[in-house]
């Protein structure tokens, strides 16, 4: 088990945020990514971050969007659709998705939408 599966998602969604708003994006539109990934809504999502969720039971409970397969691409080198361990690849997903946002890829591209 990596060391991950125990970390709340909590102590790390301030810096999804930050990394976001560095660039010019906004918190509602982290939020949004990750309502897309796990299907969680607003309620949902806070109370994972208040209950101190661990990323593995917060990915335990989610139902991930069908088009996940459409994320690809490195994260730190390491290309996401070839991550074995199926919470580290969740995790690599969510990396990836807060990476094209802070880089100011469309909304409709992050979230692989054809509109």
């Amino acid at each position: 088990m990596h060391r991950i599966s125990a970390t709340p998602v909590a102590s790390v969604y301030p810096h999804y945020v930050a990394k976001a708003e560095r660039k010019g994006r906004t918190r509602a539109e982290v939020d949004e990514v990750i309502r897309w990934l796990t299907g969680y809504d607003d309620a949902a999502l806070a109370r994972h971050l208040a209950d101190g969720t661990t990323f593995a039971d917060f990915f335990a409970g989610a139902t991930l969007n069908p088009d996940v397969g459409l994320i690809t691409g490195s994260v730190c080198g390491v290309k996401v659709q070839e991550v074995e361990d199926p919470l580290m690849r969740q995790v690599r997903y969510l990396d990836k998705l807060v990476d094209e946002l802070a880089k100011g890829r469309p909304m409709a591209t992050v979230l692989r939408s054809s509109t």
